[in-house]
Order: C-alpha cells, then sequence, then structure tokens
C-alpha cells in the first residue's frame, strides 16, 4: 500500500521527463541529468557504414567484410555500455514510457537511411510476451510510426521457437540457437517493399540475420536494420 501510494506520489509531482531515467533525479525538463549523461556515448561519430557499430575509424568492420549481413544497412542511436545498457534494462522490464525517448532519437537516424515503406519489429514468444507483460520494440514501433508517418506492419513475424538465453554464448552458438527462430506470417504486405526491421539492441547481429531472413524470404525487395543501441564493434576474441 505504501509503495503504491509513493509511486502515485512521484508519478504527480515528478512525471515523466522531470527525472532522470537512470537514477530518478530530479532534472526539469530532460531524460538524463547530467551525470548519467555523460555515462551514455550516443553513435554520432565513426561507425561502420554497413551495421552502425562504434568503430575506431570511418570504415567497414571485420566482421562486415567477413560475411555481410543480411541487411544493406543497420542504424543505432546508442552505444550499448555503461548508462546505455541501464537504459535498455529499465525499457524492457517496466519503463515502456521509454519508447518515446528512444523513437525520437531513432527517428533522427532514419535520416541516414532510404526511406522505407513499412516497419516491422522482432517479435517475442507468447511466454516471454505473458512474462514481461509487453513487447517493448513493438511499443517502439508505434512510436516512430508516429514521428514518421512510415506505416507499421503489425504482426508481420512470428518468434516460432522457443531459444535459449543468448547470453554467454558465442556467436557461432547464438546463430545455430536462432535458426529458424522466426517467420514471416504476412508475406503479402512484405512482397515488394523496402522493409525497416527494427528491435531494442544490436550485439552480434545473430537476431538481426535471422529476423532479416525471414522478411527477404517473404519476398521483401529491401531491408534494412535500426536499434536503439549497439555494443561497440571491437577486434576482440570470440565473446559476445
Amino acid at each position: 500500500m505504501l509503495k503504491t501510494i509513493c509511486k502515485t506520489l512521484r508519478d504527480t509531482f515528478f512525471p515523466l521527463n522531470f527525472t532522470c531515467d537512470i537514477c530518478g533525479a530530479e532534472t526539469f525538463g530532460t531524460n538524463l541529468c547530467k551525470a548519467c549523461a555523460e555515462t551514455v556515448t550516443f553513435n554520432n561519430k565513426t561507425t561502420c557504414p554497413v551495421c552502425g557499430r562504434k568503430t575506431v575509424r570511418p570504415e567497414i568492420c571485420l566482421e562486415c567484410k567477413s560475411a555481410l549481413p543480411k541487411y544493406k544497412k543497420a542504424v543505432s542511436a546508442i552505444v550499448y555500455q555503461n548508462g546505455g545498457v541501464a537504459l535498455i534494462a529499465k525499457f524492457k522490464n517496466g519503463g515502456a514510457y521509454l519508447k518515446e525517448f528512444f523513437a525520437d532519437l531513432l527517428a533522427e537516424k532514419l535520416k541516414e537511411l532510404p526511406r522505407p515503406d513499412c516497419i516491422v519489429y522482432v517479435p517475442l514468444t507468447r511466454k516471454s510476451l505473458n512474462r514481461r507483460g509487453y513487447n517493448q520494440t513493438k511499443l517502439l514501433a508505434k512510436s516512430l510510426s508516429a514521428r514518421t508517418d512510415i506505416p507499421v506492419i503489425y504482426g508481420a513475424l512470428e518468434k516460432v521457437k522457443a531459444t535459449a538465453e543468448q547470453k554467454g554464448l558465442t556467436r557461432k552458438e547464438r546463430r545455430e540457437n536462432l535458426k529458424g527462430a522466426f517467420k514471416a506470417v504476412k508475406r503479402a504486405e512484405l512482397s515488394g517493399k523496402t522493409v525497416l526491421v527494427l528491435d531494442d539492441v544490436l550485439t552480434t547481429g545473430a537476431t538481426a540475420d535471422e529476423v532479416c531472413s525471414a522478411v527477404l524470404k517473404a519476398g521483401a525487395a529491401n531491408v534494412y536494420f535500426a536499434s536503439v543501441a549497439s555494443v561497440e564493434y571491437k577486434t576482440l576474441p570470440d565473446i559476445q
């Protein structure tokens, strides 16, 4: 009861955009306080021109050179580290309202891509949806559509196979884990279209490739990818 009262008071006197989305400190008009803003790295400098991940130099990363992804080009708004990790975690776990902040960021990033005909989003299994209560990427797609006038094809994709937790798996294991996990169920609406696939995070690209493959198999002419966050590209051993 006390927790509910405190939440009501907080929402009344400190509504969204009046407190920091990471630490909860008063901000009065911005999503992040000054201290937390310094922990979030925005993807507005050097990036790979294909996968869109942060790089040391503005050139195609070695991963994309060795095996081009299924999409033509990807963009992301922030780097998945430090404050960026905290924001994504909150978005997935009760902070659905962050869709508005992220949609603002991504609307700008989409200017780097050819205008798509439609947006589709990465689906969840029924079990995962019931556990979380919402698909955060679906909510983001709706908010992004409102800003760009690009229509969303709701339910265009389904996750037809439950998969093991991706965390801790190598790149190869992640791809095997996701093989055949997604299916396009609205093929007629995707056929011949330039499609933007939307997700919250791009790490190894295993999910992106599987979903984009499903969209291409449905007859899409071109596929692009956008995510709120992406990991920084580093020439390190296979640990992602």
